[in-house]
């Protein structure tokens, strides 16, 4: 049985492919260097919905070296 969480339904309410055309217009995947930019959305987004003060709270300390 799948394990669907509110979280997981409210992003799936988002046009990806509208998202995506956004991103390749703006070019804003340009410089990236660990998050593109549909990544960094959904990290924004969890961070709001779990009233985190930093990313450093929902990312693993090996990833930020």
């Amino acid at each position: 049985m799948a394990n669907i969480t509110l979280f997981s339904q409210i992003i799936s309410k988002l046009d990806r492919l509208k998202f995506s055309k956004l991103v390749k217009e703006k070019e804003t995947d340009k410089h990236q260097k660990w998050f593109n930019s549909w990544t960094h959305l959904v990290s924004m987004l969890f961070c709001q919905f779990a009233k985190s003060q930093s990313l450093r709270d929902i990312i693993p300390l090996p990833i930020m070296k």
